[in-house]
C-alpha cells in the first residue's frame, strides 16, 4: 500500500510539490498525468526514496521510504533517462541486481529472454534506445517487485514490444498484486491499463479518481435546435467548455448522464448526441479549467 499525505518538496526556493496526497492499493495501477513541470518526476523520485520530502508523510507498507533499505529492496524505479554501467553487459547487470535485491528471480530472468530476445552478452551501451528500455524492463520484472514506479516507461519501444511490456505488467499486477505508478504524456496508453488517475498541475493535485468514474462524469455534447438557442439551456449545468459551430453547439459538461440528458431533452433539441470523452480529452479540459492554455482541442 502506497500512502502519500500532504507531501511537499522544494528545490532552492522552487516549490515542486505542495500538499500532494494519494494512495495506491496493492494490485492496482495509478496513472500520474500533468503539464510539463507539474512535479510528476519529483513525486516518483520521492516514492523511490531518492529524494527526502520536506513536509508531509510518504510511506510504503506503513514504513517511510527514504533511507529504508528494507522497503527500497522491494521497489523498482525505471526513470525517463536510463543509466547502466558503461562496460556492463546484460548478464553483468543481472549479476549486479542479483547481489543487491533479495527477491531477484533468476528463473524469471531466463524466461524473459524469450520475450525480449536480446543476447545477454551484449554491452548495454551499444544497444539502441528502445533496446535499452527493454533491458530496463527485463531487469525490473526479474526483481519481482512489490512496487513499480515508471517515468515515461514506453518511450522508444515499438508497438509490438509496448504491448508485450504492458501485458507483463498487467500480469504481475493481477497475479502478485504489484502496485504500479506510471507517469506518462501518452494518455491513450495510460487509458488502456490504469485503474486510477491523478492530475498534477504546478505542484498540486487537481483531481484523482477511479478512471471509469472519471470518464462517466464528463461528457461531450453536440446539440442543435431548429429555432434559436433557448436562453436557459445552460442553467443548472456544470459546463467546462462550450463552442458554437454554425447551428451546432459543442459542450463539455460534468455530471451524471441521466440528469444531463433529462435537462437537455426538456428543450426539445433537433440534434442531441452525448459521448464519453477519452482520458486525453478530459486532461485537456481539466487543464483549461485551471488556467492552462486551451486552444483548438476539439477536432
Amino acid at each position: 500500500m502506497i500512502e502519500v499525505e500532504r507531501v511537499s518538496k522544494r528545490f532552492q526556493g522552487l516549490e515542486a510539490l505542495r500538499d500532494v496526497s494519494l494512495s495506491v492499493k496493492p494490485g492496482s495501477i495509478y496513472g500520474l498525468v500533468g503539464s510539463n513541470g507539474a512535479g510528476k518526476t519529483t513525486l516518483l523520485k520521492l516514492l523511490a526514496g531518492i529524494y527526502r520530502p520536506d513536509g508531509g508523510s510518504l510511506k510504503i507498507d506503513a514504513q517511510p521510504v527514504y533511507e529504508n533499505e528494507a522497503v527500497k529492496s522491494h521497489v523498482v524505479f525505471i526513470p525517463d533517462a536510463l543509466y547502466h554501467f558503461p562496460a556492463y553487459t546484460i548478464q553483468d547487470m543481472a549479476h549486479f541486481y542479483a547481489r543487491i535485491y533479495p527477491d531477484w528471480d533468476q528463473e524469471r530472468f531466463e524466461k524473459l529472454k524469450e520475450v525480449f530476445k536480446i543476447e545477454a552478452n551484449r554491452r548495454i551501451r551499444t544497444l539502441s534506445k528502445g533496446m535499452q528500455r527493454q533491458v530496463a524492463f527485463w531487469m525490473a520484472l526479474s526483481l519481482l517487485p512489490e512496487v513499480m514506479l515508471l517515468d515515461e516507461p514506453l518511450d522508444g519501444l515499438d508497438p509490438v514490444m509496448r504491448q508485450k511490456v504492458k501485458n507483463l505488467i498487467i500480469q504481475d499486477v493481477a497475479q502478485r498484486e504489484m502496485s504500479v505508478v506510471i507517469s506518462s504524456h501518452n494518455l491513450r496508453e495510460l487509458e488502456d491499463i490504469c485503474d486510477y488517475v491523478g492530475i498534477l498541475h504546478q505542484g498540486k493535485m487537481l483531481l484523482q479518481k477511479d478512471l471509469d468514474d472519471l470518464k462517466t462524469d464528463v461528457h461531450k455534447i453536440q446539440i442543435a435546435f431548429s429555432t434559436d438557442l433557448p436562453p436557459a439551456l445552460l442553467q443548472d449545468l456544470d459546463v467546462v467548455y462550450q463552442e458554437q459551430r454554425g447551428s451546432v453547439m459543442i459542450l463539455i459538461v460534468r455530471g451524471g448522464y441521466e440528469k444531463i440528458v433529462q435537462h437537455l431533452q426538456a428543450f426539445q433539441p433537433a440534434i442531441l448526441d452525448i459521448l464519453p470523452l477519452t482520458l486525453e480529452e478530459i486532461f485537456i479540459y481539466e487543464m483549461g479549467d485551471n488556467g492552462y492554455e486551451l486552444q483548438n482541442v476539439l477536432y
